[in-house]
């Protein structure tokens, strides 16, 4: 499996001044659709549209009454634990997943961190904030961008590994990722958006019998919590109480425990599932337009199992810049360690919202086509993604 410096051998540390300034890590979807891009339709934010529901809205309206007292989140850290089937002690309320990124890269003692990518990428550049040099192991087009658990350095004190993983929409399957786990190592895995999977297959949310083993859990993307910031960390007693010592007095606001606590009730969970398959159901009807422009040079990474898509496209910067003027913001790639500016990601949307993607993407392809000179213009047979 290729790294970040080197075609053979063992991948390498990057730190500052690296390699990994070569991709701007703080980039995020959020920033397609700012100031200029505000009026288009988002295809670019993996948030689900139509979110918070009305329900949450209140419950969190609710709260402001006691904005006054300083936050407690005793029952919202139960809450989690119940939801999880885990003691109080295994969980940690954070502002956020990038809040627990930034926990762990700056209480844990690790020496040698390694970031499996393409991947979200606020992981790495918090630990590169942090001061730590970072080793990369990056999955290949290929392969399907799939995990072979041997790739990663075996002397890897800290491995972060996102499930199922954004960009790529890859979902890898728990087993897999066990076999990373050792005394010694600390797994991190991000399951940001495993609630959006039916039935949370591979989930590790819950395991006390894998060392080392971090979940980490947004409830930013099913429940549209942006502005909000809540999320939380499973892992060993030992581990929670290092990174709990690390956060700020009140790290989590009264709305935001009160939004962590509703959540997790069986009424939400129930909502979540729900939602769940509604999405893939979505998904594969966007997945089936998009195959339809395989004609164009339009290859989709498969099987996807999150609420967006990864894509290559002939062209895509200028695709990309097409389908703004058309109305439509999709997330550029190329920021994504492993991945060149071929790459589109595509949240998944209602049908008619993809419908109006998908008939926009057809024009923009045409019109890229349209800009190539005939001399220079090459017609290849279907490939696989790569």
């Amino acid at each position: 499996m290729p790294t970040e410096d080197s075609a053979s051998g063992p991948e390498s540390p990057i730190g500052e001044g690296g390699l990994a300034d070569a991709h701007d890590l703080r980039h995020h979807g959020d920033a397609e659709v700012r100031d200029s891009g505000a009026g288009l339709v988002d295809l670019a934010v993996n948030v689900r549209a139509g979110t918070p529901p009305q329900w949450l809205r209140e419950e969190i309206a609710g709260s402001l009454a006691s904005l006054a007292a300083y936050p407690d989140g005793r029952a919202a850290r139960a809450a989690v634990a119940r939801r999880h089937g885990l003691p109080v002690e295994r969980v940690l309320l954070t502002a956020g997943a990038a809040e627990a990124f930034v926990l762990l890269a700056r209480a844990l003692e690790v020496r040698r961190p390694v970031v499996v990518h393409p991947q979200f990428t606020e992981p790495e550049a918090a630990l590169r904030d942090a001061g730590h040099t970072v080793g990369r192991v990056l999955l290949r087009a290929g392969d399907g961008f799939r995990l072979d658990p041997d790739a990663v350095p075996e002397d890897a004190d800290l491995v972060v590994i996102g499930n199922p993983t954004n960009p790529t929409s890859v979902l890898h399957p728990a087993g897999v990722l066990t076999r990373l786990a050792r005394p010694g190592r600390v797994l991190v895995v991000d399951e940001a958006f495993m609630d959006a999977v039916p039935g949370e297959r591979e989930a590790l949310a819950g395991r006390t019998d894998v060392p080392g083993l971090v979940v980490l859990r947004s409830l930013t993307k099913t429940w549209g919590l942006a502005g909000l910031r809540v999320g939380y960390v499973l892992a060993a007693p030992e581990t929670v109480a290092v990174l709990e010592r690390a956060q700020p007095l009140w790290p989590v606001s009264t709305p935001a425990l009160v939004a962590a606590e509703a959540c997790v009730a069986p009424r939400a969970l129930a909502e979540a599932a729900h939602a769940a398959h509604r999405v893939a159901a979505d998904r594969a009807r966007l997945i089936a337009g998009l195959t339809a422009l395989a004609a164009r040079g339009v290859r989709v990474v498969e099987p996807a199992e999150a609420p967006f898509v990864l894509i290559r496209v002939p062209g895509a910067p200028a695709v990309r810049a097409r389908l703004r003027a058309l109305g439509h913001a999709v997330r550029r790639g190329d920021t994504f360690p492993g991945l060149d500016d071929g790459w589109l990601r595509v949240a998944v949307r209602d049908r008619r919202t993809a419908k109006g993607f998908l008939t926009a993407l057809t024009t923009a392809l045409e019109a890229t086509t349209a800009a190539v000179p005939p001399t220079t213009r090459v017609t290849t047979r279907p490939t696989a993604p790569g």
